[in-house]
């Protein structure tokens, strides 16, 4: 694997773990606002959520090189 297919990798790994996070401890606004949806998060920690997402992502990308350096997997066509 090379780097920009790891980098590749790394990103839809990093977006589909973030589309699992996204929903968890999400709890919506007592008061709604003008102007906002009532059932909009009131603190939705994206920050947080997008930081854990990418220590996620870096563990399931190494899991993903070894799984392809073990041979289990090839790539590769014969």
């Amino acid at each position: 694997m090379n780097w920009a297919s790891a980098v590749l990798v790394y990103v839809v790994l990093w977006w589909l773990v973030l589309f699992c996070m996204l929903p968890i401890g999400i709890r919506p606004a007592e008061e709604g606002h003008l102007g906002h949806d009532a059932g909009a998060p009131s603190n939705p920690r994206l920050g947080l959520k997008a930081l854990i997402t990418s220590g996620i992502a870096a563990i399931l990308l190494l899991l993903f090189y070894l799984l392809i350096h073990s041979g289990l997997i090839s790539l590769r066509q014969n």
